[in-house]
């Protein structure tokens, strides 16, 4: 048996800790909110932030699975991380004036917060010679995507994580955003 090298334990970190660990994080984050009612409190505008973090998060963890990365791809996801960053402080500010958050949630928004930064971070690492031509603005063979030969590990992980996704995430997450606008539209008077 060969001796893993530190770039495979790094991938292996990245794939079967840290990012089944933030899906899971944000799904127990949405019983948090189903507990709390959000439908009721802070309502469709909390519950379309968190629709937004998941696209600022999702685009840039996608792209790292199926194209090469290199200036644009690690551009676009640091844009993504430091948008993210924002909405998340915007979501935080919101949800404290308007409801409930329990120490368990702030406890899992401690993780959701900190595994993007962690995940870019790692790539980084694994990339490195594209992270220093990125910011000492070396860009110009690097603004195109280029497929992957392969998506980032097997087929069959990449099957497995997007219906871990769908399932712990996208789904409760949509019928949480369905579910305030419904109560939103329900309670908002008809205009005359």
């Amino acid at each position: 048996m060969t001796e893993p090298t530190v770039d495979t334990l790094t991938l292996g970190l990245i794939q079967f800790v840290l990012l089944p660990m933030w899906v899971i994080c944000g799904s127990l984050d949405y019983v948090c909110h189903r507990l709390t009612k959000i439908e009721k409190t802070s309502g469709f505008r909390e519950s379309l932030h968190h629709a937004v973090m998941g696209f600022q998060v999702g685009i840039p963890l996608w792209m790292g699975i199926f194209f090469e990365i290199n200036v644009l791809v690690l551009l676009i996801s640091f844009v993504c991380f430091v948008t993210h960053e924002w909405t998340a402080h915007k979501d935080m500010v919101l949800a404290d004036e308007t409801r409930e958050v329990t120490i368990w949630e702030q406890h899992l928004h401690s993780y959701l917060a900190t595994i993007p930064f962690y995940l870019l971070t790692l790539i980084a690492c694994r990339n490195w010679d594209q992270f220093i031509r990125t910011i000492t603005f070396q860009w110009s063979e690097d603004l195109q995507f280029t497929w992957r030969p392969e998506p980032l590990g097997t087929a069959t992980y990449v099957w497995w994580y997007a219906t871990l996704m769908l399932v712990v995430a996208v789904i409760p997450y949509t019928e949480e955003l369905i579910r305030c606008w419904r109560f939103r539209k329900r309670c908002t008077p008809p205009k005359t």
